[in-house]
């Protein structure tokens, strides 16, 4: 019967256990009414079914809060596949269970367990099972630790098994941790070899490794890791610059009056003359709250009345002349200190400047019975209305209303416009400036809200009838039973506080800096700064021969005006820019940019002449071409024919139907000649006029030919398509009684180009473009 007993008690304590494991959440396939084969669709319909059925807004069972948390919970637990599958294997239902001091996920088992119990021996397996218990998961460092390194500093430690390194950095680490995590540094490891991804995330080269995180900012410590002392100089030097200000005579009144900013002040006091680090990390914590002053000044601890043999906290709100907390002790646990600035971490009466204040001020409460109230006054942020919220101020530190039930504050018109209009009613014209508004606050974006009618005014008479007005409208609302006449929703606060573009990206260089000077050693650093020092100097030598160019430039222009000041014409000549027309000389060593490698859609003009005709034929073409100087699409240029009679014969003979016909070239009669040549397309157009183009009934002709008979043309001697007119024998020069003078032979080329533009001249295609003669 003993054994029977004893087996009970086994399954009593199993049964325990299991609740206790079980007893943060529960089953959340129960509490979603589920199977454990349930999929991600069937987990999320029972979820939305549920969040509908059991919202504090649309039920009144007292147990729908607790009841709508277990199930958003669940939730969250069963849509995530590793969680879901951590607890299908062992029931673990927290996101935080890896602080719990029972957690051994890595530890190996004892050797002299079974013998000895849980007798400890130094081992270094021992040593290990320090880093196992503080071990985070990369899911846990982005969920977690990101959010909460914004208040408190965090030393990440990577380590692996089998490294013996970090075995004997072990001691070192559990001292560090010790001193640390006292002032409200937190000390947390990763298992490098079970998180590859967050290694490579942080560019962690070498283990082991120590990180400090701080604000989402990560930075490697590279020094000696066993040297404590320099780890605690690393951890002051990436703190924020200025995080405690010195606060001498001089400054102590500016410095406690500054409070426009939002933030409550305080005044340090310490025996030594270097600020100790819980002050340090605890004005870090409170950053966004609380501004702190170093003070060393003798006259300013007397005026305090501050020992010389104490630590000392004052803090202080608009009331410069009165601290209205204070502690003072030889050491100031970090505990107490971060309890007394938690209870004075807002103004008497703060100001609503972005969503994370109006978030502490003014939570969000689902049950009427914990309403919480905001008494906020709307004002603007000139200085006329300095009075008023100062009224305000002292009558809301008289209230009779505690802080847990009825909270005063007020916000900027002209800053948070867009949430002040939202609490103004559909249909009413409501003026808020210096109006008094109660709001409670139902969820994130639902507010419930209540205008007091009347202004709140400086005369006494309208003041104390607003007072009265307002004291009964809050014990009015106060009462589980009321309810508020209207609702609105709203969007979330502009942050008054946040920094600006120019802020930012300084901000985001200087994070990129540290980042890039953590991420070298002391061998990249030197080629680092050459590098750098290489690209600053070619950017200012580039810049000083911009501007010595400039100078240069400007020196010129000022001669040139001072040379052309008596010539008005010559002057406004010099200062109007011309495009300039560039004609080319066809040869062969140009041959192929005018011709051959012409781009799809160039053109290239060209002016076949005689070294005796040159004078009296380039200034006509210069002129008829002058109009079309900005088309990027041509090129003009000019051939001698003595020098191009080949390639001009061959480009002739290539365009007749038959190949073996050959032509006998006068050259004289080829002088005044305009041909188009499309190098790409591989066809030219001619101008020449002597023999000018005709169209009749849609068919290119030329003039000379309109003289001949039909058969002739059909025998294919001289016809259009061959241009064989073009080679002019002499005794077609000799019978032709037409005289042209060699200035004349260019007068119809104006029009020419206007009918070569509009695409109606005659096209001469040939298969490829003859080579050019090298003499």
């Amino acid at each position: 019967m003993r054994w029977k007993s004893q087996f009970w008690l086994v399954l009593i304590i199993i049964f325990c256990t299991a609740l206790v494991v079980l007893a943060d959440l529960g089953d959340p396939y129960k509490i979603l009414g589920l199977k454990r084969s349930a999929s991600q669709t069937e987990i999320r319909k029972a979820y939305k079914k549920l969040v509908k059925e059991w919202h504090p807004d649309k039920t009144k069972d007292p147990s729908a809060p607790s009841r709508f948390v277990e199930i958003k919970q669940a939730y969250e637990l069963l849509s995530d596949p590793d969680r879901r599958l951590k607890y299908d294997q062992k029931g673990i239902t927290e996101d935080d269970f890896y602080l719990k001091q029972e957690y051994a996920r890595y530890r190996p088992p004892h050797i002299f367990e079974d013998i000895f119990g849980y007798a400890h021996f130094n081992f270094q397996e021992n040593d290990i099972t320090f880093f196992h218990r503080l071990a985070i998961t990369t899911r846990q460092f982005d969920k977690v630790i990101i959010p909460k390194s914004a208040r408190v500093p965090h030393f990440i430690f990577f380590y692996t098994d089998w490294c013996f390194p970090c075995l004997q950095t072990a001691p070192y680490m559990r001292k560090l941790a010790d001193y640390v995590e006292p002032f409200g540094v937190n000390f947390i490891t990763v298992h490098n070899s079970n998180e590859p991804n967050l290694g490579r995330r942080l560019n962690i080269h070498t283990l082991p490794c120590l990180v400090l995180l701080l604000d989402g900012n990560i930075y490697v410590y590279k020094e000696t890791i066993t040297n404590l002392q320099k780890i605690i100089e690393f951890l002051r030097k990436k703190l924020p610059y200025k995080l405690v200000s010195l606060v001498d005579e001089s400054e102590i009144d500016e410095f406690l009056n500054g409070w426009e900013d939002n933030k409550v002040r305080g005044l340090i006091f310490e025996p030594g003359k270097v600020i100790r680090l819980r002050y340090l990390i605890t004005a870090y914590r409170f950053r966004d709250r609380v501004v702190f002053g170093f003070v060393e000044s003798e006259e300013i601890r007397k005026k305090y009345q501050i020992a010389n043999d104490m630590d000392t906290v004052l803090l202080f709100n608009e009331n410069a002349t009165r601290p209205i907390a204070s502690v003072s002790m030889k050491d100031i646990p970090s505990t107490t200190l971060h309890h007394i600035i938690s209870s004075n971490q807002y103004l008497a009466l703060p100001r609503l400047s972005s969503q994370g204040i109006l978030d502490s001020l003014c939570p969000c409460e689902w049950n009427k019975p914990r309403k919480r109230l905001c008494v906020v006054l709307v004002t603007s942020a000139s200085s006329s209305h300095n009075p008023h919220r100062e009224a305000f101020r002292s009558y809301a530190q008289n209230a009779p209303y505690s802080v847990d039930k009825v909270r005063f504050a007020y916000i900027y018109h002209d800053k948070q416009t867009e949430f002040v209009n939202s609490l103004i009613p559909e249909g009413k014209s409501v003026e808020p400036l210096l109006r008094i508004v109660i709001i409670w606050r139902r969820d994130t974006s639902h507010i419930k809200y209540e205008w007091i009618e009347d202004k709140w005014q400086l005369e006494e008479t309208n003041l104390n009838d607003t007072t009265q007005k307002l004291e009964s409208m809050i014990s009015k609302l106060l009462r589980s039973s009321e309810a508020l006449t209207y609702e609105a929703f709203v969007k979330d606060l502009f942050d008054e506080h946040a920094k600006g573009i120019v802020g930012r990206i300084f901000a985001k260089i200087g994070t990129l800096w540290n980042t890039v000077y953590d991420s070298m050693n002391k061998d990249q650093i030197l080629p680092a700064l050459s590098i750098l020092g290489t690209i600053v100097f070619i950017v200012l030598g580039g810049y000083a021969m911009t501007y010595l160019v400039r100078l240069e430039e400007e020196s010129i222009k000022r001669r040139q005006k001072g040379s052309n000041g008596n010539n008005n014409n010559n002057a406004n000549s010099a200062n109007v820019y011309q495009p300039e027309l560039k004609i080319h000389e066809l040869r062969a060593e140009k041959y192929h940019g005018l011709v051959r490698l012409l781009k799809p859609g160039c053109r290239t003009i060209l002016l076949v002449l005689d070294m005796q005709s040159r004078q009296q034929l380039i200034p006509p073409f210069h002129k008829a071409c002058w109009p079309y100087r900005k088309n990027k699409t041509l090129l003009f240029a000019y051939m001698f024919v003595e020098r191009g009679l080949n390639w001009y014969k061959e480009l002739l003979e290539l365009s007749l139907p038959d190949p073996n016909q050959k032509l006998n070239i006068n050259p004289r009669n080829c002088v005044g000649t305009v041909l188009s040549l499309n190098g790409h397309r591989k066809y030219f157009c001619m101008f020449h006029a002597k023999h000018r183009e005709l169209k009749k009934n849609g068919v290119c002709s030329f003039s000379f030919l309109e003289k001949k008979p039909k058969a002739k043309s059909r025998s294919g001697g001289k016809d259009c398509e061959a241009a064989a007119f073009i080679g002019f024998d002499t005794s077609s020069s000799e019978s032709d009684q037409e005289v042209l003078l060699e200035g004349d032979l260019l007068d119809g080329l104006p029009n020419w180009l206007d009918r070569l533009f509009e695409g109606t001249t005659h096209r001469f295609h040939i298969n490829y473009w003859p080579d050019f003669p090298n003499k």
